[in-house]
């Protein structure tokens, strides 16, 4: 029977959603093992005062199996 675990962090990105999910991932993985997915629980932008976004912050739940 595996057993699973789930935490949460937070990332950003100046580019894009996608860019933010898999720099928190990236930097999960380095002490995380048996990463199996992941929850998108918020997504933000950081606008200049034009209105134009200068950032993308995730807000994220990963899984992973406990060994």
């Amino acid at each position: 029977m595996a057993v699973a675990k789930i935490i949460e962090l937070n990332s950003s990105s100046k580019t894009s959603v996608e860019e933010a999910v898999r720099t928190g991932l990236k930097k999960a993985s380095e002490t995380v093992k048996n990463i199996q997915g992941a929850w998108l629980n918020e997504t933000k932008v950081v606008t200049d005062p034009d209105g134009n976004i200068t950032e993308w912050r995730v807000n994220m739940r990963i899984t992973f199996v406990v060994e």
